[in-house]
């Protein structure tokens, strides 16, 4: 059983890939950050292979910086199928390209990714974990959180607390949180309800959950990689060679 039939999730996926990537310059001055490739495979096909192996048909994966380079590559995706939906004028920020999309993503629960996330799982996969510990009698949002030492290349403050019943807040300004967002997330539509028009963060959406004790969040129990920086690619390509990973064959040439 795969983990959309354990959590009784939408068989759809929401992928966010319409940003600049302005921190990974000079890389994505020439591709969106998306297909950015870590050990030569692009980390958008990395996830997507996650999202179908855990029982995800369709993704729906936002577009805009470079927009037709990035929508070309998908287009030769088949499992999942892939849908785009493009940002005209200016991106919308992560929680106005969810809800730009929301149409495409029906009226249950749904994982949501950053088209540029890379993890390792433990024993049971990241996307199974979250399917099996969502409560949508609890939950608006249940986010995939990583211990901040543990996080491969990350040297921030944190994001979130997490109580011992897995409710989650958000870190206020001059606190230092131990758990940091790994951007894998199951949402749920009526989250969006009263969301505003035009670009906006899910921040915001995540504080009203917070006020009404709906946001929880679950620690990952693998390796999450901060992929921020071109430093940030080398030193996870660094790290995967030392576990033993191999580069995928080169591209055939066209």
């Amino acid at each position: 059983m795969n983990a959309i039939q354990r959590g009784d999730l939408n068989s759809r996926a929401m992928v966010l890939a319409a940003g600049y990537g302005k921190r990974m310059r000079p890389l994505t001055e020439t591709a969106p950050k998306p297909l950015l490739t870590l050990l030569r495979r692009p980390l958008i096909d990395r996830l997507l292979d996650r999202l179908g192996e855990a029982g995800v048909a369709e993704a729906v994966v936002n577009t805009h910086y470079r927009a037709d380079q990035l929508e070309g590559h998908l287009a030769q995706r088949t499992e999942p199928t892939v849908r785009t939906r493009r940002e005209p004028g200016a991106p919308l920020d992560t929680g106005g390209g969810v809800a730009n999309a929301l149409d495409l993503l029906g009226e249950r629960p749904f994982f949501a990714l950053n088209g540029d996330v890379f993890w390792l799982d433990s024993y049971t996969p990241a996307l199974a974990r979250l399917a099996a510990a969502w409560d949508p009698e609890r939950m608006d949002a249940l986010l995939l959180v990583t211990k901040t030492t543990d996080a491969i290349g990350y040297a921030g403050p944190g994001d979130f607390m997490v109580d011992i019943g897995g409710q989650a807040r958000r870190r206020q300004e001059l606190e230092v949180a131990p758990f940091a967002f790994t951007g894998i997330q199951i949402l749920h539509p009526r989250l969006f309800r009263y969301a505003p028009e035009g670009a906006f963060s899910l921040n915001q959406l995540y504080d009203q959950a917070e006020a009404s004790e709906r946001l929880f969040a679950l620690p990952h129990d693998g390796l999450w990689f901060h992929l921020s920086t071109p430093g940030d690619m080398e030193l996870a390509e660094a790290h995967l060679l030392d576990m033993g990973f191999h580069h995928e064959p080169a591209p055939e040439a066209a």
